[in-house]
């Protein structure tokens, strides 16, 4: 992730395992019986907490400091934002308001500056034909995670859906925990509280979290390093090597690469979280079996779609205010989703396009899709969303325009060639197992498995698969010098 996979693998991770489990045991021989259990909680999270930070300032040693910020600011204004906290002849302070406005100030100012300044700079620049300096920050990794997280702590504390939290150190373990921190899924503290306080670990649970997590390193190391390097490929080759096919080739390699990148961290974020005893929400379920693009987005990236549809959407005034308002709201919610992932135009467009289409299939596209057959449904929802992640790939506006063109044809590019037909024939098992792995096929087998045969299934395939896939995804990182970390710009 931020340092190498590998020592990842075989360096931090058994070193927090080992310190999480055997540090709290030790603890509690120091501390009187009835207090054992507490304090080996307060022990693990502070285990985390230390470890959430060694593992974050590993590659962001200055940042550190701006995260720490973050928790401090999300503590105070979280006790202040409390309404509930208050005594009876308080009740009408406008403390807890002013709390709130500051927690959005200060996290959407913190994504605003580092995220977006050089961006509008640059527009300026641009428009206006000045000559101003762009900053050049670095991004702090995972910023846009994190932000979101300590800002829905306070407005769920503002609106009464929890208590504030007052233990610094609970709060910045679940800011600062590490299996989720720098790639999602976005958890939200209402979520995890009382996971923070009390938490179940036990072998069964740590099974399926190592199981979990071989699954989404696999997904991240076998299929979408693969893909994604095909893509790069074929986006950097010369335009005499392209085709039509080949253009189109490129894009779904890239829809492959971001779903399996994308699914695979979280996955492996949810099986780390259950090792250590947590359960946090499904960010993916199976999106390219969707038959509409309404369906695909309550099926991709959950976390991020719940986000902005219960703290913009909703706020807004979702779908109570009449239809023009709510095709208004709809429109905001998507160019934000856009603007969240990066300070390019390209993304706004994304989130514009995807808008649009959501906008259509309300009014009245789902009503004529309905009466299509499913191939047919799914065809067309599986063609938008390609073509959705052509706009997403690329940053360059001249580039995003010449795929597109030879995407449809209008690039002067020949419909099929030889470099075509060698790139699709050298990747065509790839191209079978992420069709395949896209699907519940394999979940649906292995559940079927299970019935039959669950000893055999408990005690053979399932440790006999995950060591093989953990050997396999080891080997691909120890031999590939690609691998790309897409959550950089986020």
């Amino acid at each position: 992730m931020l340092f190498s996979s590998t020592t990842f693998l075989f360096g931090f991770l058994p070193l927090v395992l080992i310190t999480y489990f055997a540090l709290p045991k030790l603890v509690s021989f120091a501390v009187p019986k009835t207090l054992q259990g507490s304090a080996e909680r307060v022990c693990q999270n502070a285990v985390l907490f230390l470890f959430s930070l060694v593992f974050y300032a590993w590659g962001e040693p200055v940042y550190i400091l701006l995260m720490a910020a973050s928790i401090v600011v999300a503590y105070v204004t979280g006790l202040l934002a409390d309404k509930k906290a208050l005594p009876e002849e308080k009740k009408d302070s406008k403390v807890p308001l002013a709390a709130m406005i500051i927690a959005v100030v200060w996290n959407m100012g913190l994504l605003l500056f580092f995220k977006y300044t050089d961006f509008f700079i640059n527009t300026i620049n641009g428009i206006a034909g000045t000559q101003i300096k762009p900053t050049g920050l670095a991004l702090p990794i995972g910023i846009s995670f994190y932000s979101f997280q300590t800002l829905s702590y306070v407005i769920d504390v503002y609106r009464g859906n929890v208590k504030s939290q007052k233990n610094i150190l609970d709060l910045g373990t679940y800011v600062a925990l590490f299996p989720q921190l720098i790639a999602g899924p976005i958890v939200r503290y209402v979520d995890v509280a009382e996971q923070l306080a009390d938490r179940q670990e036990s072998i069964e649970k740590f099974s399926q979290g190592v199981k979990r997590f071989c699954v989404g390193l696999g997904k991240k190391v076998i299929i979408a390093n693969a893909v994604g390097e095909l893509f790069d490929t074929i986006s950097n080759a010369p335009k005499g090597d392209l085709s039509v096919a080949a253009s189109w080739l490129g894009i779904i390699a890239y829809t492959f690469q971001i779903y399996f990148d994308f699914s695979g961290y979280s996955d492996m974020a949810i099986g780390l979280g259950k090792m250590f005893g947590f359960e946090f929400l499904e960010n993916f379920n199976y999106p390219y079996i969707s038959d509409s693009i309404t369906e695909f987005w309550r099926r991709w990236h959950i976390s991020l779609s719940s986000w902005f549809r219960d703290y913009v959407y909703i706020p807004l005034g979702g779908n109570r205010k009449g239809m023009k308002r709510q095709c208004i709201n709809i429109m905001i919610v998507w160019f934000l989703t856009g603007f969240w992932h990066g300070a390019n135009w390209n993304f706004m467009m994304w989130g514009v396009y995807f808008g649009c289409i959501l906008l259509l299939e309300k009014n009245f596209l789902l009503k004529v899709l309905n009466k299509a057959p499913k191939a047919i449904r799914h065809i067309y929802a599986l063609l938008l969303i390609v073509i959705g992640w052509g706009i997403f790939a690329y940053e360059d506006t001249s580039a995003l325009i010449s795929n597109l063109k030879n995407m449809f044809g209008f690039g002067g590019l020949p419909l099929w060639n030889e470099q075509t037909a060698f790139w699709l024939s050298q990747n065509r098992i790839l191209f079978l197992l992420a069709i395949v792995c896209s699907t519940p096929l394999m979940k649906t087998v292995g559940g079927y498995i299970e019935k039959k045969h669950s000893t055999l299934y408990s005690s053979i395939f399932v440790p006999v698969g995950c060591t093989a896939l953990l050997i396999v995804s080891v080997a691909y990182l120890a031999g590939n010098s690609f691998n790309p970390f897409l959550y950089f710009r986020f």
